[in-house]
């Protein structure tokens, strides 16, 4: 589902013009965006928490040169579902084809 599929769902079950409910997520997404940039979390109960995860400095490598350089310390937004939702998920995914979702990997 991408932004303009979920704008006109909304729409249709709510009676809102589509242009406002676009606004309103635009909003939405605009106000998860700054608190997070302002190093504040966002909790919605019920659904989940956008916060902010610290990944420690570590040692990485430059292929092309083959030399070690330092990644510095550095934040990155993240989403951690409510166990509500979780749960929601994984009771109806088993009748899902395997082809609407994708497997899990592995992101550190």
């Amino acid at each position: 589902m991408r932004k303009a599929d979920l704008v006109a769902a909304i729409s249709e079950k709510t009676g809102v013009p589509k242009v406002d409910v676009l606004v309103t997520l635009e909003t939405f997404f605009k106000e998860v965006k700054g608190s997070l940039a302002e190093g504040e979390n966002v909790y919605i109960r019920g659904f989940g928490s956008f916060v902010i995860k610290r990944r420690a400095k570590k040692i990485g490598r430059h292929i092309k040169k083959n030399v070690a350089i330092e990644i510095p310390e550095h934040f990155i937004p993240s989403f951690k579902p409510a166990k509500v939702f979780v749960e929601q998920v994984k009771a109806n995914v088993d009748s899902l084809p395997k082809d609407n979702y994708e497997e899990d990997e592995d992101e550190d």
